[in-house]
């Protein structure tokens, strides 16, 4: 299983969700959407073995989760808007309690908690926390190979929308010297996982 939790720390976490103002209004809502679109679309499909976890950090209101699971979702389209509109139908809900999932639509469960309870269920995998200053992600004695081997690793990756990421859990690890959107991380990431590539852990 791959994982990634990206944390909006002005995203909203409760209330009418502006799809006119997602960059502005909405607390850099953008970033998140295209995060999760670049973790769970492929060109024709929707990868069936990663799980996503949204942190709407931004109020009104305790800190938020959206958990995305791609063997589960329906209705997930490769449209921003689209996204945006799944978001909005479970953010106008009341919140869940700490620990506890509701369904919202198929795939997309939405619960109360921090970067911390997602830590704690999320034990079972290799936790990395991407950060520019780290070693790099990949072994320099490895080549990429010649041929795809995808990689059945459980990992999970942290990072953050535009702003630093506050959390020293997990390894730190880089994809280069330039800090690069959420989003373009994701995809380098899954490359090198998709390619069998083998990782600096």
């Amino acid at each position: 299983m791959r994982r990634f939790a990206v944390i909006g720390h002005r995203a909203m976490s409760k209330g009418k969700l502006p799809l006119n103002d997602l960059a502005g209004g909405a607390g850099r809502m953008d970033v998140l959407i295209r995060a999760v679109m670049s973790a769970l679309l492929t060109s024709h499909g929707l990868r069936q073995d990663v799980e996503v976890i949204l942190h709407l950090q931004g109020g009104p209101g305790p800190h938020r989760r959206l958990k995305f699971i791609g063997s589960e979702l329906k209705g997930f389209h490769a449209e921003e808007r689209s996204v945006a509109g799944l978001i909005a139908k479970a953010i106008k809900k009341p919140m869940p309690a700490i620990g506890h999932w509701i369904e919202r639509t198929p795939g997309l469960y939405d619960g109360g908690g921090k970067l911390s309870h997602t830590i704690r269920e999320w034990n079972d995998s290799t936790l990395i926390r991407l950060d520019a200053e780290g070693e790099r992600l990949w072994s320099g004695d490895h080549k990429i190979p010649m041929e795809s081997n995808p990689s059945s690793q459980n990992v999970a990756f942290l990072l953050s929308d535009d702003l630093p990421l506050d959390c020293e859990e997990g390894v730190a690890r880089s994809l280069g010297s330039t800090w690069l959107q959420g989003h373009h991380a994701i995809a380098i990431c899954h490359f090198l996982l998709d390619e069998g590539v083998v990782l600096n852990l």
